[in-house]
């Protein structure tokens, strides 16, 4: 860059005197541009990385760069394109369109930076929001994700030349990391993992159609779209070697639709236990038939809705076998009759399928499994989203004590 300097500038208005400074400078196809800046201190750390840009040729000026709002729509169609499944650009749609957008929608890529995500994340944990309502540290880290994968693709179609959201994050991403982990609530017995006794309560209650669903997906732990997707195709009853195995190929999303699991690591082969086996045995006689040969299908065959299996399987089957959180009901509304109790609880069970998929999780690690051999069963994309998720179930440190004083015995006395 041939030319390039920070200058002051002053003009005088009604009430007083007005100072800023400009970034004056010239693009890499030799125009002249200007930026101003209210500090100095900004404006020439502005000017630094806009030199270097230019040097690659990737710098975009201000004035032709786009919205935050028409990025995140190139995002979109991107996604689109892509074929990605319905539900996650439904999701990315949501975090455009309810957060992003309302908030700094209107900024150019240009002008956003790492100061202004950091004030934007924080922004949305304190509820200053259009609606003026806080979002969880959860729902907040996906949404600046989304904000980065905005970027991604604005610097994959030559709109930017940096992701500030990356930057930040190599910034801060190490003390977030330990915020996050500090206000992480972990999986509860009782509530948000249903008790032995409770299982065994529901296996005793469990009948027709919805037993063989409970039974597998608690000692398989696959999730609720794998098992609405599973195929008896799929399904290996033999007790024989090589046999009594369910092999994870296919799942069906929140709008029923078949396809690939949700990761590679999604492909797995579960190893099933007799009381399964046996199940499958006795339903695969029972099962409606279809051409997708599912294993949990609706009365026609086709791909059974999760709400149904929860509002008409999940609800009566915990409220018959006296798991329902009714006093919380009560609670909650206590101008209902015991009529109306009743209806809400088995309309809204304790315990849904991704409560089955954490209880199973928790007897493997009880039976000793290790926990790569849990990451596999599980299908986890990587060892740190087993231990994120189920980390606090694994042995403690006092049984790792109690195991090298025995293995010091056994050695030496």
């Amino acid at each position: 860059m041939a030319y390039a300097r920070v200058r002051k500038r002053l003009w005088k208005s009604g009430d007083g005197t007005k100072t800023a400074w400009v970034c004056d400078y010239f693009d890499q196809a030799g125009k002249r541009r200007l930026k101003t800046f209210t500090r100095q201190s900004e404006a020439k750390a502005w000017l630094a990385e806009a030199v270097i840009e230019v040097k690659q040729g990737v710098h975009t000026p201000a004035s032709q760069s786009i919205t935050v709002a028409e990025a995140g729509e190139e995002w979109i169609d991107q996604a689109t394109t892509d074929g990605l499944e319905a539900s996650t650009i439904k999701q990315y749609r949501q975090h455009l369109d309810h957060h992003i957008k309302p908030m700094i929608g209107n900024a150019t890529l240009a002008e956003l930076s790492a100061a202004a995500v950091q004030s934007f994340r924080n922004k949305l944990l304190k509820g200053e929001t259009p609606d003026k309502k806080s979002r969880t540290r959860a729902m907040v880290k996906k949404i600046v994700v989304s904000l980065g994968a905005i970027l991604a693709t604005a610097m994959a179609n030559g709109r930017v030349a940096r992701n500030v959201v990356r930057e930040q994050s190599r910034q801060h991403g190490q003390r977030q990391r330990r915020i996050e982990k500090r206000h992480k609530k972990e999986l509860e017995v009782g509530v948000d993992i249903p008790t032995k006794d409770e299982i065994r309560a529901m296996l005793t209650a469990a009948e027709g159609r919805w037993r063989p669903l409970m039974v597998t997906a608690i000692f398989t732990g696959l999730r609720a779209s794998e098992l609405r997707g599973l195929r008896w195709d799929d399904v290996n009853l033999s007790l024989d070697s090589g046999g009594g195995i369910l092999t994870v190929r296919q799942r069906a999303d929140r709008w029923n639709v078949i396809g690939s699991p949700k990761s590679d690591a999604g492909k797995r082969e579960v190893p099933l236990a007799p009381m399964v086996v046996n199940t499958l045995k006795e339903w695969k006689l029972e099962c409606p038939k279809g051409e997708l040969r599912l294993v949990f299908p609706n009365g026609k065959g086709n791909v059974e809705s999760l709400l149904n299996i929860h509002r008409r399987g999940l609800g009566p089957l915990q409220y018959a076998a006296n798991v329902s959180d009714v006093t919380k009901i009560k609670e909650q509304q206590p101008g209902l009759s015991g009529r109306a109790v009743a209806r809400q609880a088995k309309a809204h069970p304790k315990y849904g399928l991704q409560a089955f998929r954490h209880a199973a999780a928790s007897l493997f690690i009880e039976q000793g499994f290790s926990p790569k051999r849990v990451q596999a069963l599980m299908g986890h994309s990587t060892i740190q989203v087993t231990f994120d998720t189920y980390g606090h179930l694994f042995p403690s440190a006092d049984g790792d004590k109690a195991a090298m004083e025995q293995l010091q015995a056994r050695l030496v006395g």
